[in-house]
């Protein structure tokens, strides 16, 4: 820029007001715009006066409305009641109750509960006293929301009970909040289910808080004044003391989750002896206190009993007449299954060692008749079994399973024989079904077993399924000893790639995955497996995917 530039645009006349700019910088009237403006704002609201006059949400039937009801939360169907008279009502008829304190917590609080997990081998990015104390806020918060709202709630019901509305009736109520000491309102709501709504369906599970680890207690009188006029069919407890149920007559499915290890063993053993109605019963994750629990109830008329991760304990299952469903999972048992006559569906599961790494050499001196021992009439069976290394012997010449029809073998570790449940399509004459899982594990097979040649045939099964087959010597040699012996055998599925979705204890699905081999290896696969001898009436298909 030229070094005069700036005296001259300082030194440079103002020019005269331009009348064109001055008029353009006025405010411009526009009437045509402006009305139409105008009307579109009038057409909006008589649009809204027109929805308010016709209120379809109103005009559909309460059967509709309880529709929709049913299909929000706890919370925002019982805060309806304030829409109006027609809408107070209609809470009053649903049929199932939830009343979480996770609905309550913020976002926030699970935020620093990650941020407090992410951290723990970084403590010096985050101020763990800080972060300690905003999460017990927000329980404190949390808790004293959800019981307030719980006493109010409550209240409304007894005033509108004497006010002459229909009375309230409940099928499901489900609590879940944190064991603090106003935790103990919670009875209230757990009584006036019992003795008011007829409750039947009834879950409660308490949740420790951040800093302590404690459970529920029940009053001494139990979960209700009057045990014997309740229609309570089915409750389930989370880190809950047992309180009093032989009044409860009408109870058949129990579910005990979490117990503390204060439990005494007693409070078990009564569950069998004092309930001999109950139908169904499932223990889950109890811990025993180093004691032993003694089952011996002759007037049961238990038919499913589930018992898994029960730690530091052993359980003695001696009499049980009518039980015909039984699932063992990572449980001490003892028992012995000719002492359940009617016994049909088994899922035995167990695991030696921690984690998939060798710290300690374990025998394989466990006799299989120890957990499958004297079942004549078991026609499902699930088994698991595993560990670094096979820990039971591989025979068992009292072993016998006259009536199985379909067998599981789920999680066989890659690194065992995959061939060792020989001895099981040996002893399961009747067997049709034979589906295995292997696992990938660590290292190589180890530990082959040697088979003594025979003259067995087997006579009824007709599909063999393998998931996760790897066209490994040993897997070779079971397909080929399946194929030898069975002479209706008419399908063998070989997937590499799958796994097995449990329906239930006691059923099961295979879900397979495609993958692709290379045609090299196919063919030599498919040619190990022709190789073999049937004695198989009809071809064979094999499916290799």
């Amino acid at each position: 820029m030229p070094p005069f530039s700036r005296t001259r645009s300082r030194n440079r006349k103002p020019r005269p007001t331009d009348e064109r700019g001055v008029a353009a910088s006025r405010p411009t009237h526009r009437p045509r715009l402006s009305s139409a403006i105008f009307k579109k704002r009038s057409c909006r609201r008589r649009g809204l006066r027109t929805s308010c006059r016709h209120d379809h949400l109103s005009a559909l039937t309460d059967d509709l409305l309880l529709l929709i009801l049913q299909r929000v939360g706890t919370r925002t169907a019982l805060g309806t009641a304030t829409l109006s008279k027609r809408w107070a009502c209609l809470p009053r008829c649903l049929d199932a109750l939830d009343f979480r304190v996770s609905d309550i917590l913020p976002a926030r609080y699970y935020e620093c509960i990650r941020v407090r997990g992410e951290a723990a081998h970084f403590p010096f990015i985050v101020n763990f006293d800080v972060n300690r104390a905003t999460i017990e806020r927000y329980e404190r918060r949390a808790m004293r929301a959800m019981v307030s709202s719980i006493n109010n709630f409550l209240d409304a019901d007894d005033d509108q009970d004497g006010g002459g509305l229909c009375p309230r009736s409940v099928q499901t109520l489900r609590l879940e909040f944190f064991v603090t000491h106003c935790s103990s309102n919670i009875n209230r709501l757990i009584a006036k289910a019992a003795d008011s709504w007829g409750v039947e369906n009834l879950e409660v599970s308490a949740k420790s808080t951040f800093r302590r680890h404690d459970a529920h207690c029940f009053p001494q009188h139990g979960l209700c004044n009057n045990p014997h006029q309740s229609r309570l069919k089915s409750l389930k407890l989370a880190a809950c003391y047992i309180p009093p149920l032989k009044a409860f007559h009408a109870l058949s499915s129990l579910v005990l989750e979490d117990l503390p290890r204060s439990t005494p063993t007693a409070a078990y053993e009564a569950i069998f002896t004092l309930c001999p109605q109950l139908q169904a019963l499932h223990l889950k994750s109890c811990m025993l206190n180093q004691e032993v629990v003694v089952i011996h109830a002759p007037k049961s008329e238990m038919k499913q009993l589930v018992m898994e991760n029960c730690w530091f304990g052993l359980i003695e299952l001696h009499t049980l007449p009518m039980l015909e469903s039984l699932a063992v999972v990572q449980t001490d048992v003892s028992y012995k299954i000719s002492s359940f006559p009617y016994l049909t569906h088994l899922n035995i599961t167990f695991r030696r060692g921690i984690l998939k790494t060798r710290f300690f050499y374990v025998k394989s001196d466990h006799d299989l008749d120890e957990y499958l021992g004297g079942t004549p009439g078991i026609t499902n069976l699930v088994i698991r079994f595993t560990g670094y290394d096979r820990w039971f012997k591989p025979w068992s010449p009292t072993l016998l399973f006259p009536k199985l029809r379909r067998l599981l073998v789920a999680d066989v570790p890659s690194s065992w024989d995959v061939s060792w449940p020989c001895l099981l399509i040996e002893a399961a004459p009747c067997l049709e079904s034979l589906h295995i899982h292997i696992a990938p594990w660590e290292e190589e097979p180890r530990d082959d077993i040697s088979w003594q040649s025979s003259e067995f045939c087997h006579n009824q099964l007709k599909e063999l399924v393998i998931i996760g087959f790897q066209g490994t010597e040993r897997q070779i040699y079971f397909v080929n000893f399946v194929i030898k012996v069975s002479m209706s055998l008419q399908l063998v599925s070989l997937y590499k790639n799958g796994y097995v979705q449990d329906k239930g204890r006691w059923d099961w699905d295979i879900v397979t995955q495609q993958y692709q081999w290379l045609n090299e290896e196919k063919v030599k696969i498919l040619n190990q497996i022709a190789d073999s001898a049937p004695c198989a009436a009809t071809p064979i298909q094999v499916v290799l995917e």
